[in-house]
């Protein structure tokens, strides 16, 4: 028979899983990059005013090296040419990171159909998170950062990476596609 505790001690026992406790930790610890490019930074500076409080989920104060962040939040609108950049502070990220399209024009280019700008920005790097609208008000922000910590709580948290401690790169793609033959270079 289990003795009865006296009056006033209780038994406390907490019992969870490793990856449940890592996932909580990481859940409400993002440090996120702002990468801002274009008008949608006025609705992500609302965002991360006291009104709608993005730190009670854990998300406030931005890093501004990619060193030290680990949530990329890419803001507006990217061109081919700043692609590379953009490629850049995504490997230079802490493990484990996480990317949220924020608009229109980084989820798919937006109104833009031009050849100056990168239709998504899943073309470049892994996106986690998708964030609609043109620009998306501040409530959607949030409801993208509730699902994104949802998906890192239920992810598996490894410890030690798989990959040897080198971080998959991923390979830029031809963009502007190959040089245009104008037929001024060919000696007569």
């Amino acid at each position: 028979m289990k003795p009865i505790p006296p009056q006033g001690e209780t038994s406390a026992f907490l019992h969870t899983k490793l990856d449940d406790a890592i996932g909580w930790f990481r859940k409400y610890s993002l440090f996120p990059y702002p990468f801002v490019t274009a008008c949608c930074g006025m609705e992500f500076m609302a965002v991360s005013c006291s009104h709608y409080d993005t730190d009670r989920f854990g998300a406030a104060l931005p890093r501004f090296t990619p060193r030290q962040s680990d949530l990329l939040m890419v803001v507006g609108t990217i061109t081919h040419k700043l692609a590379p950049v953009l490629v850049r502070v995504y490997e230079q990220m802490a493990e484990p990171k996480y990317v949220v399209a924020f608009g229109a024009c980084a989820s798919s280019g937006g109104f833009y159909d031009n050849y100056t700008t990168v239709a998504g920005i899943d073309k470049l790097i892994p996106v986690d998170a998708y964030i609609p609208g043109c620009p998306p008000r501040p409530e959607t922000v949030l409801d993208g950062l509730i699902r994104l910590q949802a998906q890192i709580q239920n992810s598996r948290q490894p410890l030690f990476p798989s990959h040897g401690g080198k971080q998959p790169h991923p390979s830029l793609p031809t963009l502007l596609g190959d040089e245009i033959d104008t037929g001024l270079n060919k000696s007569a």
